[in-house]
This record gives structure tokens, sequence and C-alpha cells, in this order.
């Protein structure tokens, strides 16, 4: 069978208008081979339009379908279709917000990610959350009530000023600001001795700033010397030594050793005490009688004569 030209150019014609349709809804980012599910929800006022985007995170996922007015509640009902893969749960929120300052409105899926998820058909609770505008209004309200009461101020302020000004009492106004201005000359004055003891002392200054540096920085080495420092075997050394101290004195109340016996032993001490006397008399005859102990082989004997209590006094 023959296809006329005529049915070849009808079927070019429709082929081109098919293509058309799906790039142009391709590039507005609708798939016409794609299936959607399609959910509903209700809000107080209508704020969208056919082109608002359903977002969730950020992400666009779906599109406005339908804005209908319900006239028996009184509420604007809002049909969105999704993409099939997207599954959320029965108990998600559908948040009217605004995009931007300039831009429009759109729909975010807020999920609760609890519960039964959400199936095709199902209506879908809904809330607004305040858009940028409307929270600079009113924040702009508050601003606007604080400027007027602070202009009223200012206002209030200079009146009062103007009348102090054309008082009778303009001699004491003259006479206070002459003062003022003397006290400001005053501060200028000291401001001049001040930098001129510091510009004097520059040197100085910076000897103590410098010395000062050093001392922080040899407190902080100590700090960190003390910080490596093992405590811990330091007090374990020292109970050592004192209990070793301990077992030593312990000796020396028992009369153990020859420590203990020369300090607990009455006998022992005055035999040493004695033997002390007579060796300290020893030196003292060799001092006064040498010649007595260099005869020792001499059969001729110097008899002993005891010391006087000069001689003992001044040895």
């Amino acid at each position: 069978m023959k296809i006329s030209r005529e049915v070849k150019t009808a079927i070019l014609v429709l082929s081109g208008i098919a293509l058309f349709i799906y790039l142009f809804s391709f590039l507005m980012g609708e798939d016409i081979f794609e299936n959607s599910q399609t959910y509903y929800t209700e809000f107080e006022y209508n704020a969208l339009s056919s082109a608002s985007p359903v977002t969730i995170k950020g992400n666009k996922i779906g599109k406005i379908e339908d804005i209908i007015y319900d006239f028996e509640t009184g509420k604007t009902r809002v049909s969105f279709s999704v993409n099939p893969k997207l599954k959320f749960s029965k108990n998600s929120k559908i948040r009217l917000y605004q995009t931007g300052l300039m831009g429009g409105n759109a729909l975010a899926i807020i999920d609760a990610n609890d519960g039964e998820l959400a199936k095709p058909g199902d209506f879908i609770a809904s809330e607004v959350k305040p858009g940028i505008v409307s929270a600079l209004e009113k924040d702009f309200s508050k601003v606007s009530n604080d400027l007027d009461s602070t202009i009223r101020s200012a206002d209030t302020l200079m009146t009062n000023l103007n009348a102090l000004v054309i008082d009778e009492s303009e001699e004491g106004l003259k006479k206070t600001i002459a003062e003022l201005n003397s006290t400001l000359k005053s501060f200028k004055n000291l401001s001049y001795s001040i930098q001129g003891v510091i510009k004097d002392n520059d040197e100085r200054i910076a000897s103590v700033l410098e010395n000062f540096e050093k001392t922080s920085k040899d407190l902080s080495e100590l700090s960190a010397e003390l910080k490596e420092v093992d405590l811990t075997k330091t007090v374990e050394n020292l109970n050592k030594t004192l209990t070793g101290i301990q077992g030593v004195m312990a000796s020396i109340d028992n009369n153990e050793g020859t420590l203990g016996k020369l300090l607990n032993d009455d006998g022992l001490y005055n035999n040493l005490e004695a033997a002390s006397k007579e060796m300290q008399l020893l030196l003292l005859d060799i001092k006064l009688h040498p010649a007595r102990y260099r005869r020792i082989l001499s059969k001729r004997e110097i008899p002993y004569e005891e010391p006087t209590e000069e001689q003992l006094n001044n040895n």
C-alpha cells in the first residue's frame, strides 16, 4: 500500500508538534511520560499559582495540579502531584512558604518520618511559614514606633535647651560654658604633661617592660619544670628517708649501737669524759715541761707538777 504525500506530511507535522511539546515540558522540568501521584491539602487563602513548585528539603519533586475554592469550607483546596519514587509519612505537613524577597510562594513537604506512609489521593495537613516581607513589616513597625518615640524625646530636649538659652539667666549659662572650657584646657595640659613624662622616661619604661617580660618568661619556664618533676616519686623517697631516721632514733633509744650506748650509758660517758680530761692534762704538761719528755731514756726522773688554775684557764 502506497502512502500518499499528504499523509506523510500530516505524520511529520504531528511528530514535530509532539516533539515540541515533549521538549518544552522537559525544559520546564516535567516529564510527560513519567507517572505522578496526586495529593491534596488546603489553606485559608490562596497564595499559589499553577507555576508554584512543590519541594522537599529544597529540591523540586512536584508541581501544582489544581487550585479551587471550596464553597462549603471557605478554604482554598490545592491538589499537587509528586514523583512516585517519593515516600513520606501521612503525618507530614505541607508548608506554604515564600521563596525569596522578590520571589513567589511554594509548597514544601515537611516529612514527619513516623506513622503510616501517605497514599495517592490522601489529604495532608498544611501550615504557613511567615514570609520575609511580613517579618520585615512587623520588625519595621516596632522600629518605627521606637524611632517616633526617640524623635519626640529629641524635640522635647531641643525645646528645653532653647528655653534655657533665651532665659534671663544668660549670664549663668555663659559662666558655665566658660568653666567647662577651662576644665577642658586643664585636661589638655594634663595630657601634654603625661606625654612629656612618658617621652622623658621612654628608656626606663622600655627597660621595665623588658625586665617584666624576662621575669614572666622565667616564671613560665619554672612552671614547666615543676610540672615535669615527679612529685609522687619525690614524696616516696622522702617517706623512705623519714622511716630510716625513725629506725635510727629507735635504735638509739634502745641502747643499740655505739651511739645509743654513748647517749644512754652514764658509765661509758663518764669514762670518756675522764679520759678526755687526762688527755688534756697530758698535752698541757708536755707544753709546760717539754724537757721531761725529751729525757725518757735518762734514769733521772722529773717529778710531775700539777698545773695551776691560771695555766688551766689560759689553755
